[in-house]
């Protein structure tokens, strides 16, 4: 049995088949709802359920922890009537199509000894359409896939750069690091996700990365940097050691080049004559930005770093309407890892 989801205050309405999810179907009808991880974990799908019922057959509610009871995870919940639910759109998601194509390696260069940077490119006639701040996933032979976010900028769309991060025990990522030649021809999907750039705010930014949530970040600020948007924008770059940072030339080039932009590397475990910033990465964030409630907060990277980060900054006065993330596991063969 079919069931129907209108959305406040959009007023949209879209029909969901059974077994599929509220996020599954808005996804194919083109509607905005945000999303990112589609697992349940990051909570960026969540939306207030103002009437009807919901189930959750999956079990994957982690996000839900310490929600009201109105909270909904749209990325899960499966209707057992009609619902009707009160979600923040993006027009902007909504307006581009997820496709499915083929894409040829062009470019496989190890940037450290865990991250490996590829770059992809498409058939000719062909572009992928995103938004900066997007992800892919590829789609392999069994029909599983796994999630990358999208590195570079859509301005810059002729090639698609990834950073993939080795998962000890991870079969794709392994599949990438040793044996991903050159000029192989894979299946990809996107793009996905509402990790974007709030273009019309006004408010200073703040980007926040662990590891290889540097990425999404990269083409996040690449976009800033190509629109000229002059609003002050500090990325925080949280890693182990140094050798983790593995493209740090790139920000700094940025800082010479954006007057409106610096950057800061924080090391969790550094080396002893590491002179920079040290500790968990929102910790530096909050020491430098005691009035973070006037700034917009764009989160990248493990589910742990993100909900430390937003259950901080939120204490300190910062709205949820302007935390932005994208929190994905580094798991071995995990679905919804990232790099």
């Amino acid at each position: 049995m079919h069931f129907t989801v209108r959305t406040e205050p959009a007023g949209h309405q879209f029909d969901v088949a059974p077994g599929q999810t509220l996020l599954e179907a808005a996804i194919a009808q083109r509607i905005g709802l945000p999303y990112g991880c589609r697992d349940g974990k990051c909570g960026s799908c969540t939306a207030e359920l103002l009437a009807g019922e919901v189930g959750y057959p999956s079990g994957k509610t982690d996000a839900l922890n310490g929600q009201p009871p109105s909270a909904c995870l749209t990325c899960q919940a499966v209707p057992q009537s009609d619902v009707r639910l009160r979600v923040a759109e993006l027009q902007t998601v909504a307006d581009i199509e997820v496709r499915i194509l083929p894409c040829r390696v062009v470019e496989k260069t190890r940037l450290n000894h865990d991250v490996m940077r590829l770059r992809l490119k498409l058939p000719d006639a062909q572009r992928l359409q995103f938004l900066a701040g997007q992800y892919l996933e590829f789609i392999l032979a069994d029909g599983r896939k796994r999630a990358f976010s999208i590195a570079s900028a859509p301005h810059d769309d002729a090639l698609i750069e990834l950073h993939v991060r080795r998962v000890p025990g991870g079969e794709f990522t392994d599949y990438i690091f040793d044996t991903l030649a050159e000029k192989t021809i894979l299946r990809i999907q996107g793009p996905l996700g509402s990790f974007v750039l709030r273009e019309a705010s006004v408010r200073p930014m703040l980007f926040v990365g662990g590891g290889t949530g540097f990425a999404p970040l990269k083409g996040l600020l690449e976009h800033a940097f190509h629109l000229g948007i002059k609003r002050p924008m500090t990325l925080y770059w949280g890693v182990r050691s140094e050798p983790d940072l593995y493209l740090a030339e790139l920000p700094e080039r940025w800082a010479a080049a954006h007057p409106s932009f610096r950057w800061v590397p924080v090391l969790s475990e550094p080396a002893p004559d590491w002179t920079g910033r040290r500790g968990y990465v929102h910790e530096a964030v909050l020491q430098d930005h005691p009035n973070i409630a006037d700034h917009d907060v764009y989160m990248s990277g493990p589910p742990a770093m993100v909900e430390a980060g937003r259950s901080a900054f939120e204490a300190r006065g910062l709205k949820l309407d302007h935390i932005f993330s994208d929190a994905f596991e580094y798991a071995a063969d995990s679905p919804s890892y990232r790099g």
